[in-house]
């Protein structure tokens, strides 16, 4: 990890890209904090090569995105397209459909599915990656429906975004998670969990109760590629949380 491999996710600030104008105001302010790559998620419209322009002239990478399903599956050539536009290889998906959840068929079923896509993806030269939430980790006889994604997958074409947040919500531990996936996973995104009255919630890397030292050597370990900052809730401005953030990690650079 260095500076440069430290992106913001920029579903932290999606109420402030709705607009084309607002999307280069963001990157303006997303680039004077100190991050010098973003993952494209939570955006408005905006053409692909308005967006390119953009990130160029600020000497921003865009290093992952989050795409919906329906593009993934229907719009496959024009996603593939978009991100070589970008030099961006890691084609994210958030999460699976709903109708896949809650069942060791539905995993099962979407694996299948999004193993195609996958492989398509895979022979443009690019890589899907999975981001999990903490539905993943129910289970169904005895096995995880996050582990049912990393078995019954080829590791060459499905990749994985780990979540640590999402994996602590989960009740499993984000470091045995991060190594679970080595090899597999190019993206992490980094999202700290604290206790306020009572509840679990969203908070700045460092200000919550994540072992983050044994998850930055996990990554290091496994060769990561990209660190992704997200904070899906912030109690404060959300421009300050992603500096927060940002100024904690410099600690590790």
């Amino acid at each position: 990890m260095d500076r440069k491999t430290i992106a913001a996710q920029l579903y932290t600030v999606r109420d402030y890209i709705k607009t084309e104008p607002d999307i280069e105001n963001t990157l303006k302010k997303v680039k004077e904090i100190g991050y010098n790559a973003v993952q494209v998620s939570g955006m408005g419209p905006i053409e692909p090569e308005r967006l390119k322009s953009i990130c160029d002239k600020l000497d921003l990478a865009i290093c992952c995105t989050h795409i919906p399903y329906g593009r993934l599956k229907n719009d496959t050539e024009a996603v593939i397209r978009e991100h070589k536009l970008w030099n961006c290889k890691y084609i994210g998906l958030g999460s699976m459909p709903n109708e896949y959840r809650g069942s060791r068929e539905g995993f099962l079923a979407f694996v299948k599915e999004s193993s195609e896509i996958a492989k398509r993806i895979q022979d443009a030269g690019l890589q899907f990656a999975y981001h999990n939430h903490n539905f993943e980790f129910e289970k169904f006889d005895g096995i995880t429906g996050m582990e049912i994604l990393l078995n019954e997958t080829d590791p060459k074409a499905f990749g994985f975004i780990i979540d640590t947040y999402w994996v602590q919500a989960g009740g499993a531990n984000p470091v045995e998670w991060i190594r679970k996936a080595a090899g597999r996973m190019g993206v992490v995104h980094f999202k700290d969990m604290a206790i306020i009255n009572g509840q679990q919630t969203f908070a700045e890397i460092g200000q919550g109760n994540l072992d983050w030292p044994s998850i930055i050597k996990a990554c290091r370990d496994t060769g990561v590629t990209w660190y992704a900052v997200e904070q899906d809730v912030c109690p404060r401005d959300p421009f300050e949380s992603l500096k927060i953030s940002l100024e904690y990690l410099m600690n590790y650079i």
